[in-house]
């Protein structure tokens, strides 16, 4: 198989996962590439995502590296099976490779937590306000590009309207909701989509109050999503150079208990929605 020039973030985390996996058991390179009858560098191009890995291989390989985790290796053989492709790929070379792998990463997650303090979370988002927020950057986008990335935007967000939806809690800071991208009316449509979404049964929407107080990571914009298994968790970050994508144990239990703190101290969900309500109501 030819090598990618541009591997996708779902397959360099593939890919990440095959060297943990190998060098967890102690194996070496050249004894997995024998093991899978390639030579050593292509052992090295698969663990950076540069090429595939069959299903059968890696089965093959999680048998010899005593990985007895069932729904792990099924879930690796899953992320491994040629010919996927999503509405996202006819993007592919029109809009930046990290908003491409945004859009792939909430579609498999399973459950998603997402945190923000001056913006709406982007599957939360009318089109006016996400063209406003569009409209708002530097340097400034030419407006085809604007269309595009409104276009990629809207179908992120079929997501929750899936057959089988993602789970979503949207933590939201009071800030984020008093802020009036495009203007008094867009912001007020913006609150009342908020309230219109959160009844949906798989979307869960808390607000921190400005009265809350402190609390960690304030300012940074944190989505979690939950993979099949919780090894496949990844945490994203918004950088203003583009999404970083963050899977070490480390990095990932410091993000669940940033999360796990916003939530406590968020008002309930019938609470946020009268807060929402009362800040709609004003404007």
């Amino acid at each position: 198989m030819a090598a990618r020039m541009s591997p996708t973030e779902r397959q360099k985390r593939l890919g990440a996962e095959v060297r943990r996996m190998r060098t967890s058991a102690g194996i070496s390179a050249e004894y997995a590439a024998g093991l899978l009858g390639v030579d050593r560098g292509k052992i090295s191009h698969i663990e950076t995502g540069v090429r595939a890995i069959s299903p059968e291989r890696l089965r093959t390989l999680a048998c010899n590296c005593d990985c007895q985790d069932e729904q792990y290796v099924d879930a690796l053989a899953e992320m491994a099976r040629p010919g996927q492709r999503g509405w996202w790929d006819k993007y592919r070379g029109a809009l930046p490779q990290g908003l491409l792998d945004i859009a792939e990463l909430e579609a498999h997650s399973v459950r998603m937590r997402a945190a923000y303090s001056m913006h709406i979370p982007g599957l939360l988002q009318t089109s006016d306000h996400a063209l406003a927020v569009f409209r708002v950057v530097i340097p400034q986008l030419p407006e085809h590009e604007v269309a595009l990335r409104l276009a990629h935007r809207v179908e992120r967000q079929s997501v929750l309207d899936s057959d089988n939806p993602p789970a979503l809690v949207g933590i939201v800071h009071e800030a984020a909701l008093r802020m009036r991208f495009g203007g008094k009316d867009v912001a007020r449509a913006q609150l009342e989509y908020l309230l219109e979404r959160s009844e949906q049964p798989r979307v869960t929407l808390l607000v921190i109050p400005f009265e809350a107080g402190a609390f960690p990571g304030a300012g940074q914009t944190v989505l979690y999503a939950e993979g099949p298994v919780p090894p496949l968790d990844t945490v994203q970050i918004d950088n203003s150079h583009g999404p970083d994508f963050l899977y070490a144990d480390a990095q990932l239990a410091k993000y669940r208990a940033h999360l796990d703190w916003m939530e406590r101290i968020a008002l309930s969900p019938q609470e946020s929605r009268d807060f929402i309500l009362g800040i709609a109501n004003s404007l």
